[in-house]
Parts: structure tokens; sequence; C-alpha cells
């Protein structure tokens, strides 16, 4: 069956980020995306114009549509809107699935029975907390107060996926492994010709490094990684290889970005291809 990716962030109007490129890269990594969004956006390549919270019980009712009929096999968080929702979205969250034992990995409440359409839920379902706070255009996306509910969301996420801004403004390293979750610090900021990413869980450290691409179109790089790695851990793929996976075609989308915008411009998640390329000689079968 098609892993089916919930999504729980706001949308970029301009396509480059948040639920745009989150859809994007589920379908393109060969996953069904479902969304509930968390807030609405004017917002181009050269920064955000205006910001449209969406209510927070408009934010529970898209998770339980979803949930209640389609069922769900990851779960990806990235920008939450506000402090209320944060910590609503948690309780909900918390409501459907329960840790074991510290460990980042989640059983969900109703383990055994049927999801959406009869197809029974995995046995896990992993969460994937991309902690936005700023756009790439310098733009601020969250508060203090709910920069500071994050400390909620992350004690129900699997993994955690700060870049190093972000893990200064989360008390570094130690303070996010000790709520639970795993983290994959993102190196895209650090200076240098290479870039390097460290997962850090219950076992270990794991490092990525690639030599970095320049460009000044990588908006939506964040969130594309972290909904490239809840498609791979909602296809059954371990963390390392779901991470592995994500980091390359981030790599590739990056190589094949568009050019679009006078500022900091999307991602090429198509690659550069034209489906309708390949379909001209489908069949559609009877």
């Amino acid at each position: 069956m098609t892993a089916r990716v919930l999504i729980i962030a706001g949308s970029d109007s301009g396509g480059g980020a948040g639920i745009q490129a989150d859809i994007k890269t589920v379908t393109m990594l060969g996953g069904h995306a479902m969304t509930a969004v968390t807030a609405i956006t004017a917002q181009n390549t050269l920064g955000v114009q205006a910001v449209h919270q969406i209510p927070t019980d408009i934010v529970l009712a898209q998770i339980d549509s979803v949930v209640s009929d389609i069922g769900i096999d990851a779960v990806k968080i990235g920008m939450i809107g506000s402090a209320e929702t944060a910590n609503a979205v948690a309780d909900i969250l918390t409501s459907l699935f329960s840790r074991e034992g510290g460990s980042p990995d989640w059983t969900p409440a109703f383990a055994g029975e049927q999801g959406g359409a009869g197809q029974p839920y995995p046995a896990r379902i992993p969460i994937i907390f991309d902690p936005v706070m700023i756009a790439t255009s310098g733009s601020v996306l969250a508060d203090r107060d709910t920069i500071a509910a994050f400390t909620r969301l992350m004690r129900v996420a699997t993994l955690v996926t700060p870049n190093l801004p972000e893990l200064a403004a989360l008390g570094g390293e130690q303070a996010i492994r000790a709520l639970g979750p795993a983290v994959l610090i993102k190196g895209g900021h650090a200076e240098g010709p290479h870039i390097t990413d460290r997962l850090v869980t219950n076992t270990g450290e794991t490092l990525w490094t690639n030599p970095r691409i320049e460009t000044r179109h990588a908006h939506g790089t964040g969130c594309t990684l972290a909904s490239g790695i809840a498609t791979g851990l909602a296809q059954g793929l371990p963390l390392g290889a779901a991470i592995e996976r994500a980091i390359a075609f981030v790599r590739a989308a990056l190589a094949n970005a568009p050019g679009l915008g006078a500022g900091h411009g999307p991602l090429g998640h198509a690659l550069g291809n034209s489906p309708f390329d390949q379909l001209k000689d489908y069949q559609c079968p009877a």
C-alpha cells in the first residue's frame, strides 16, 4: 500500500517551502501526502509579507479527519503557527501514540485496530519534527511563546531536525536528547566547502558529509529533508537509510532548481523531469 504521510505545517504561497514543498517531496518519493495546514503565508523568494494563523480547532479537525478515514504511516511537523496550536497538536499526538521505555519509537494507542478504509496501522508510526523558526529569507515564523511550546512537540517526536541556529535556540543537542527524540543536526549554516549532517541516537552518531552546492535557490531545503525522511520511514526504511535517501533527494533538487524569483528561489523537486513526456505512449487499463 502507498505510504501515508500526514504533514502538519504552514502554506508557502511561493511554492518553495512549507506544505507545497512537503507535498512535492512526498509525492516524488512515492508516498501519499495529506495535510493539516497551520498557517497561510503571503510569501515569495524575497520574504514573508503576511501570515494568517489557522484556528487551532481547524488544525485539529484536519488531523482527526485524516486519521479517522485514510490513516497514517508517518507524521511530519513543520511551521506550527502558534503556541496554542503546538500544545494542542502535542496533545492529540500523545493521545494517539505512547512512548515505550524512553525509546524514540512510538506505538499507536490503537495498535492492532484498523486504520482508514480498513487498512491496519503499522506497529510503529514515526513523527518527524522540523522546528521551523526563521524562513530562508530571514523572516520570523515562530514567536517566543511558540518556540517555548516546541518542548512538548519534541517529547512526542521520533526525530527532530534542527539547523545550527535552531539547535542553539532550543538549548543545544543535550537539551533535545533529554526529551527523548533522536536529533539530526543539519550543517548547512556552517562555513566551508562541505556540509556535514550529524544524526545522534541512543546507539551513537552517524555523519553524512557532502560537497556544498553553491546556489541562492535553496528555499525549502529543511522542509524537503524532513518530509523525505518521513516518507522513507513510512515506507519501512531504517532511520539511517531514510535520512541518506532524503539528503540525496535534497541535493538533486538543489541541482535542478529552476532559478525562479529575485531572491531565495525554490528547489527543483521534479528533478527536471516532465511526467507527460514519459506518458506519451501510456495506455490506460481498460
